[in-house]
């Protein structure tokens, strides 16, 4: 094995390493259920109507808030940052489901009837309780 090929392999073992580290269940933020107390703020515009569908078609697993449940998590934490979970995170767990990885509750399945305007509007009014929560 060549000094680059070792170095890539060591490389990779870090960056997964650290992964599992930052990740794994009750490491500073990963994914845990519920967050109580969290800060709401005055919501207006497309966060408002997304308080209404986040509540119509998410909130029986995220929670009240996006405050998580014991069956979906938090969205209130860093590892559901923009720089993380872009925008486009959210409307493709919406249209396909996603596989659990980020947390223990199990795979999350497409959420039937929620168009693109709509999880648009969900993820602001999500994106504003993360930004009054000091997530950004």
């Amino acid at each position: 094995m060549t000094m680059k090929a070792v170095g890539w392999s060591v490389a990779v073992v870090a960056v997964i390493v650290a992964g599992w580290l930052m990740l794994r269940p009750g490491a500073p933020g990963a994914p845990t259920a519920p967050k109580a107390g969290l800060h709401v703020p005055r919501l207006s515009g497309a966060a408002l109507e997304g308080e209404r569908l986040f509540a119509a078609n998410c909130a029986s697993c995220h929670g009240e808030n996006a405050g998580g449940t014991d069956i979906g998590p938090s969205l209130v934490q860093r590892i559901y940052a923009p720089a993380h979970h872009a925008d486009l995170a959210f409307r493709l767990a919406v249209r396909n489901g996603v596989r659990a990885h980020h947390w223990t509750f199990g795979n999350m399945p497409p959420v039937e009837g929620v168009g693109t305007r709509d999880v648009d509007r969900i993820t602001a009014y999500v994106r504003s309780i993360q930004r009054a929560n000091g997530i950004e």
